[in-house]
C-alpha cells in the first residue's frame, strides 16, 4: 500500500509538471504574469504558490524540515522570474518532493503532524499535496486556453472515449 501511495502522488506530480510545462511554452513573459482580474492570480503567481504549497507540506512536514514558507510572498508577486526561472522552481520543488515520496518510511503514512494549522496523517498531506497541485494546474490551463483560444493537446494521441474493461 505504501509504496502504491508514493508511486501514485509521484505520477500526478509528473502528469502535473508535463501540463504546467506545455502551458508555460504558449505564454509569453508578459502573460505569465497577467492577472484576469484583480481578485485572480497569474500564472506566475500560481506556480509560486505551487512551489510554496508542496515545499511546506511534502519537503517539510514529510521530509521532516523546517517550514520556511511566506505565503503572502507567492500572491504579492507581480513579476521577477522568466518562464524559465519559474519553471526550473517548479521542477527543483517537485523533484524534491518525489525524492520525499521515495524515501518516506511506511510508517509515516499514519503519523499525525501539523501543517499550516491543521492535523494530517502523511496520507493525508499526500492527498492534499496532490489534489492541490492538480487543482492549480487546472487554472493554470484555463486561464491559459482563455489567452490563446486553443487546446493545450494534453490527451493527443489518448482516445478518452475508451470504455472501462473489467
Amino acid at each position: 500500500m505504501h509504496q502504491e501511495i508514493t508511486a501514485q502522488a509521484i505520477r500526478y506530480f509528473t502528469e502535473n509538471t508535463n501540463k504546467v510545462t506545455k502551458c508555460l511554452e504558449q505564454l509569453s513573459e508578459e502573460e505569465v504574469w497577467q492577472r484576469p482580474n484583480n481578485a485572480s492570480n497569474a500564472v506566475g503567481n500560481q506556480i509560486l504558490h505551487l512551489c510554496g504549497n508542496i515545499t511546506q507540506y511534502a519537503i517539510a512536514s514529510l521530509g521532516q524540515n523546517e517550514d520556511l514558507r511566506e505565503r503572502d510572498s507567492e500572491f504579492a508577486a507581480t513579476g521577477g522570474l522568466s518562464k524559465a526561472q519559474l519553471l526550473d522552481k517548479l521542477s527543483n520543488t517537485v523533484n524534491q518532493a518525489i525524492h520525499t515520496f521515495d524515501t518516506l518510511k511506511e510508517e509515516e503514512l499514519l503519523r499525525v503532524r501539523s501543517v499550516q494549522g491543521f492535523s494530517y496523517t502523511g496520507i493525508a498531506v499526500i492527498m492534499h499535496v496532490v489534489e492541490h497541485y492538480s487543482y492549480h494546474t487546472g487554472q493554470i490551463a484555463f486561464w491559459t486556453k482563455l489567452l490563446k483560444d486553443k487546446s493545450l493537446g494534453f490527451y493527443d494521441g489518448i482516445d478518452l472515449n475508451a470504455k472501462n474493461e473489467s
